[in-house]
């Protein structure tokens, strides 16, 4: 399958929620990322999250695109004095280099540092993204991850 020609980035807009929904419907790509909503098929309350997410203006949400389909989203948001990196790409697509070029993108644009990501300890692809783009793991933690139903160790990232 290769890498896609073109990824590109674009500002998140509402009706780019159904796929967005329909990703994170992935039973696999759940347990991947581990900490996510308390219940992935609950379509009202991810649209709540999402109409509270888009109205605010703080937060930048970007709706990835690879060859000119929707493949996923990315987000920064401050909590705190912190800013937190955090995105997510179709399972159909992993391994064909769409997260480290979308985030890319992404550092492009958003210079205010530094800059953390959270992962799951185990999720070896998402910890290769961030590294390769420069994220350094600065600790470690232990977080309850929904789509196990466990506590899991976490890695803590960070681009200065």
């Amino acid at each position: 399958m290769g890498e896609p020609h073109v990824v590109t980035l674009r500002a998140t807009r509402a009706a780019d929620l159904d796929e967005l929904f329909r990703f994170r419907q992935d039973e696999e790509a759940n347990r991947m990322a581990a900490f996510v909503s308390e219940d992935p098929t609950d379509r009202p309350a991810f649209d709540a999250r999402w109409a509270k997410l888009l109205a605010d203006p703080d937060k930048i949400l970007r709706t990835v695109r690879a060859d000119g389909r929707i493949v996923g989203d990315l987000g920064v948001w401050h909590d705190g004095e912190l800013q937190f990196l955090g995105y997510w790409i179709d399972r159909a697509e992993w391994g064909r280099g769409i997260a480290t070029r979308a985030v890319r993108l992404l550092l492009d644009t958003v210079v205010e540092r530094p800059l953390r990501s959270h992962v799951a300890a185990d999720n070896a692809a998402s910890r290769a993204v961030l590294e390769k783009l420069g994220f350094a793991e600065i600790g470690r933690d232990r977080g309850w991850a929904n789509a196990r139903a466990a506590e899991i160790d976490e890695l803590i990232y960070e681009l200065v």
